[in-house]
């Protein structure tokens, strides 16, 4: 049993982790208090080729395994979890092309997105059909050789920064089976009759941009649509259980990003004569800090091993537990970060209050935490996807 990463894989850590400490960490604050994309940290993490990192060699991209995408997203988090989203996200949505798109979709698509040209996003959600995917109702209809898109997707990452989303759309209303009617189509957002709204006012992550968007007789042609007609439900299932390790992985970096500063921060505040670091009861809360982050760090670990080697069994269950719990750890020990700077932590002049606002969002996105439980009981239990 191996626990170490292989030199490359290190490397890629450092080299990702001196772009954060650089590039990220310094102008973190600015974008969360605007609200504001960074455009300008994106075009430098292109030009040091960190786009597109799942994205295959030959479409341009890094071609990394989960693995080593789990090793980006915690470094990148740890730096700032609102910059670090956008910088993983720009590739939303391309993996379904990845796995089920033509070559000329593969090359029109996916290549800009790897130099850092085009930014992608994956419209799924809609204002009531969150966590029942199957209860959307965006509907695309043939009519000749374009595809007609009507409705409107919510809480869509790069909603209004993006050059196209993959939709999930109902195209086959009277289909056989609760899963079978509906497929992904790739839309440009330039595409008449789409629009996007910003969502403004997020408790954290401000700087990823959050949009609902509109289709209003969007017209886009047939080869837009990306696999087989009606599969698209179950093209997209199949990707959870590598996006759930990406978000374990977040939390992870969530976590190790409040708890070193944390640490920092005991190190430097003095009281009654000492560093409030010397005081057991702050001890306590930085080991048992520590030791969660580990446990969830090696969770992860080995559920981003499992999607690439499929070989365990309970890969899905496998894959909620790590999402469940990286995410659970990050709010706690974002929690036990700002306690530990007590007053400081209350106000922005520490970056712990950015954190903990930050923890938050990844017990909602890519499932909840409920979403989470369901399936490890469902997997413990045998009953598969009804």
């Amino acid at each position: 049993m191996e626990f170490g990463l292989t030199q490359e894989q290190k490397q890629i850590r450092e080299e990702v982790r001196k772009f954060a400490e650089n590039e990220v960490k310094p102008v973190a604050s600015e974008y969360d208090r605007k609200e504001k994309y960074p455009h300008e940290v994106i075009d430098k993490a292109a030009d040091m080729g960190l786009l597109g990192a799942r994205i295959p060699i030959e479409y341009g991209g890094a071609g990394y395994s989960t693995l080593e995408t789990m090793i980006i997203s915690e470094e990148l988090f740890a730096a700032d979890p609102g910059i670090g989203l956008c910088l993983v996200s720009t590739s939303f949505g391309t993996e379904n092309i990845t796995e089920y798109g033509t070559d000329e979709q593969k090359e029109k698509f996916l290549e800009p997105v790897a130099r850092g040209e085009m930014i992608s996003g994956a419209a799924i959600s809609e204002p009531h059909a969150g966590s029942d995917v199957s209860s959307i109702s965006t509907t695309a209809e043939k009519d000749g050789d374009e595809w007609v898109i009507n409705g409107n997707k919510m809480w869509i990452t790069n909603g209004t920064v993006a050059d196209y989303v993959v939709a999930l759309c109902e195209t086959d209303p009277d289909a056989a089976g609760r899963y079978n009617g509906f497929s992904q189509i790739i839309i440009e957002t330039d595409r008449d009759g789409f629009d996007a709204d910003k969502i403004t006012g997020k408790l954290g992550i401000r700087a990823s941009d959050t949009a609902e968007l509109i289709f209003d007789d969007v017209r886009v042609p047939e080869e837009n649509l990306v696999g087989t007609r009606g599969a698209g439900f179950l093209q997209q299932m199949q990707f959870f259980d590598a996006t759930r390790t990406g978000v374990a992985a977040q939390g992870v970096g969530i976590a190790r990003g409040a708890a070193e500063r944390a640490l920092e921060y005991a190190e430097e505040r003095e009281q009654f004569g000492q560093s409030i670091g010397e005081f057991q009861a702050i001890q306590h809360k930085l080991s048992d800090m520590f030791t969660k982050i580990e446990a969830a760090r090696l969770l992860t670990l080995k559920s981003a091993w499992a999607v690439e080697n499929d070989a365990d069994a309970n890969l899905t269950k496998l894959a909620s537990m790590a999402k469940e719990y990286g995410s659970r750890i990050a709010v706690d020990v974002a929690n036990e970060a700002l306690q530990i700077h007590g007053g400081a932590g209350y106000v922005d002049d520490f970056d712990v209050e950015r954190f903990y606002r930050d923890a938050k969002i990844t017990q909602i996105y890519e499932g909840t935490t409920e979403i989470q439980k369901n399936i490890i009981a469902r997997e413990l239990q045998g009953k598969g996807m009804a």
